[in-house]
Order: structure tokens, then C-alpha cells, then sequence
């Protein structure tokens, strides 16, 4: 069996024994895959592709037909797409396949890295003032295909930089913020590392700076599915 993927502190994200009957496994640099899926009674399996990341973030790649273009999808998005009646429970709902048996997730080892983050988000992604932290973001331009930063630090920030993202053509002019255009130059790579994290300069992600979901950066008047979902668990 290959080596399972190392995080950059040289520690393996999962050992090899607990990854070893796991179906689909593939190494990636940055994250490790695997074969997932989620049935719904109306529709039969929808089969995905489940990635891991060591800063909790979790996202599928769905192969539910060969035409299928849902690609980075948050679990909740996926069971949703999937055609699941009791949707919002993906924990239960999503399984892997172990020994050759459907397994849901909420009984794996795959989620240990989001739960803990989820868990330490509820206050330590917060400053010495009790307010959420969160660390910069980059948006990509549609027209120029440069890459700009935005700050997080309020709500109207965080707004801006969301709805940046669900944005298809978003573009350098409609940042508010920053009088920027298309010819100006982009941010070099190495400033780029500096994204506001307390905790380390140049943190690529933790549980300091990562947000799963808080009052600032969550929406109650969005239909997304990440504020759809967030306001819903908040009401539970």
C-alpha cells in the first residue's frame, strides 16, 4: 500500500492502518481522496469523491453520471445533489466504503480533522476581543484572471468577499474597497502568504483563522447553501 499523505509537519494526516480497507484511496499533495457516495431511495447511489484536508476542510468531486459536471462540493451541497430526502444529516447520510461495506462517515476516521476543527472554531477562531477571526481571502478576476486580496475583518468585509465568490464574473472593478483595475499588477506570491492569521504570519490555514460559520460571515438573507445550512443549525 502507498504511503498515506504527510502534513507538512511530517506527521501522516491518517495512519496506514486506519486508511488500509478504505475504497478509492489516492494521495494528493495537499489532501487525501477517496471513493464516497450518498443513496437516496428515489434515485439509488450517488457515487463522489471525498477529499481530506489537515485543516478540516472537506469537499467531494460527484461522478453521479459521466456528464456530471458538480465538482468541489461541501458535503451538505453534495447530499443535496444527490437527491437525499432527509437531507442535512450528510454525517449519516454520506458513506465510504470499508471491507467492502458502506460505511457512514460519522463512524470513520475521515472526519477527525473536521471535528476538530469545528470543535476549537467555537472559540478559539476568535481574538483577544472575543470576535470571530478570519484570515484573508483571494478572489480570481474573470477578465484578467489575477488573483485580489480581501480583508475579513467585519461583516460588510466578509459580504463583500462572498458574494465575490458566488460571483461568476466577478471582476478587479468591483471591489469597493480598493479603487483597483485590471492593469494593475497582482500581488506578489510571496506577500500573498501573509493572510492575517494571529496565531502565525504565514499559517496556511488552523483553527485560529479558519471559520466554519459564524455570525459575521454567514448570511440569514442568502439562499446559498453554506448560510442556508448555517442558519438552520443555528434555529436547532
Amino acid at each position: 500500500m502507498a504511503k498515506v499523505q504527510e502534513r507538512e509537519s511530517g506527521v501522516p494526516l491518517f495512519s496506514e492502518e486506519e486508511m488500509s480497507e478504505v475504497s478509492g484511496l489516492k494521495l494528493v499533495d495537499e489532501y487525501v481522496e477517496v471513493t464516497c457516495g450518498c443513496t437516496s431511495h428515489r434515485y439509488g447511489d450517488a457515487v463522489g469523491r471525498l477529499r481530506v484536508f489537515s485543516n478540516g476542510y472537506l469537499e467531494i468531486s460527484c461522478e453521479c453520471t459521466p456528464g456530471c459536471t458538480e465538482d468541489k462540493l461541501s458535503p451538505s451541497a453534495f447530499e443535496k445533489h444527490s437527491g437525499r430526502d432527509t437531507a442535512r444529516k450528510w454525517k449519516n447520510n454520506i458513506w465510504v466504503i470499508i471491507n467492502g461495506e458502506k460505511v457512514p462517515l460519522y463512524k470513520t476516521v475521515l472526519l477527525k480533522y473536521y471535528n476538530q476543527v469545528s470543535k476549537a472554531a467555537k472559540g478559539s477562531n476568535r481574538s483577544k476581543h472575543g470576535r470571530a477571526c478570519h484570515r484573508d481571502e483571494f478572489v480570481r478576476c474573470s477578465r484578467c484572471d489575477k488573483e485580489r486580496r480581501f480583508r475579513l475583518r467585519t461583516k460588510e468585509e466578509c459580504r463583500i468577499h462572498h458574494d465575490a465568490m458566488a460571483d461568476a464574473n466577478w471582476k478587479c472593478s468591483d471591489l469597493t474597497y480598493d479603487k483597483i483595475t485590471c492593469d494593475d499588477e497582482e500581488e506578489r506570491a510571496s506577500r500573498r502568504v501573509y493572510r492575517g492569521c494571529s496565531r502565525s504570519p504565514t499559517c496556511k490555514g488552523c483553527t485560529s483563522c479558519v471559520c466554519f460559520g459564524c455570525d459575521i460571515c454567514r448570511f440569514s438573507d442568502c439562499s446559498c447553501q453554506i448560510c442556508t445550512d448555517f442558519t438552520s443549525n443555528a434555529k436547532a
